[in-house]
């Protein structure tokens, strides 16, 4: 008795560290197996984004044309000339604020109610999810080349035809007109990939309260409004925060559609940057128009998730 009893805190002391042994070797594996699947798409990324982004920081305090040998620093004579000396980067920052917000809210409102068609068990409803989500598989060069076509040759036919005015706008030819077809160029190609995102969180609904709302006595708009809405808020916490990624880096589909006109009225603040980098060669102030654009677009996106997070509830 007493020599078990002896031997006990060697046998306790064997024991934690063969169990410390265990799960060092665990440890030791799942950081092996971290580097192994890990490491590669770190090592991608820090060469493609952070080592790019640390550079374009030092090149925004330069002055650099793309063809010296060595830019010269300037510190921060760049940022001064954007908020100071810089009209037309003002007139882009307006017109991709106007364009983000009324693109985002037309598209999230439409892609809500085309899901919340579409979950009812219609027979043409896959059909049509199909044919609302085509639009994201066109690349978006393509896309502004074929609504710049018919923009300026289907429409009008169609106004000479039906005799309705609206068609015969000038879609692409003032300022206004070209705002508005900008943004009915990017709902038709965002709102079916939106549209998927409502119908997974409409379809994971719990029926069952659903029929508890109803036989309380609440109205379609009652349940709509106090039952599924509050139920998707996650749903549109992505999507408001994909459309506002895709709206304020606008480039591609304005680019092909309009090029920033007319008179540079529908440049966007990325089609701004591009310009000011490879037309006008002024590297350094288009740096520090990326960077400035970088710090905007960071807090905006920040604050839209942590303000619908809060409005997030649990079923």
């Amino acid at each position: 008795m007493n020599a078990t009893v002896g031997r006990g805190p060697t046998v306790r002391r064997y024991e934690s560290t063969q169990g410390e042994t265990v799960a060092d070797r665990r440890r030791l594996q799942a950081a092996k197996d971290d580097l192994v699947f890990m490491g590669p798409g770190f090592l991608f990324f820090a060469v493609i984004v952070l080592i790019s982004f640390v550079m374009g920081i030092f090149y925004s305090f330069t002055e650099w044309n793309g063809v010296n040998r060595e830019p010269v620093w300037i510190g921060f004579q760049n940022y001064v000339t954007v908020f100071q000396g810089d009209s037309q980067a003002a007139v882009a920052a307006m017109f991709t604020l106007r364009f983000t917000v009324v693109s985002v809210i037309v598209s999230n409102v439409l892609a809500f109610f085309l899901a919340f068609a579409l979950v009812l068990p219609l027979k043409s409803s896959r059909v049509m999810r199909t044919l609302i989500f085509l639009p994201n598989v066109i690349g978006g060069i393509i896309l502004g080349f074929v609504w710049r076509f018919i923009f300026t040759n289907s429409i009008p036919t169609l106004g000479d035809i039906s005799g309705i005015g609206l068609f015969n706008l000038p879609w692409l030819g003032t300022p206004g007109t070209g705002f508005w077809g900008s943004v009915i160029v990017f709902v038709w190609q965002r709102t079916g990939y939106l549209m998927v995102i409502y119908i997974a969180a409409l379809v994971g609904i719990d029926e069952h309260l659903l029929e508890a709302a109803r036989i309380d006595g609440a109205s379609g708009a009652a349940i709509l409004r106090r039952v599924i809405i509050p139920l998707v808020v996650p749903a549109i916490t992505v999507c408001v925060f994909l459309a506002l990624s895709w709206t304020t880096k606008m480039f591609d589909v304005i680019f092909s559609l309009t090029n920033g006109g007319p008179f540079g009225s529908t440049e966007t603040f990325a089609m701004n940057i591009y310009f000011e980098a490879f037309q006008y060669n002024s590297y350094g102030l288009g740096s520090a128009k990326a960077v400035l654009f970088f710090i905007v677009v960071a807090s905006i996106s920040t604050a839209q998730v942590l303000i619908t997070k809060r409005w997030e509830v649990e079923a």
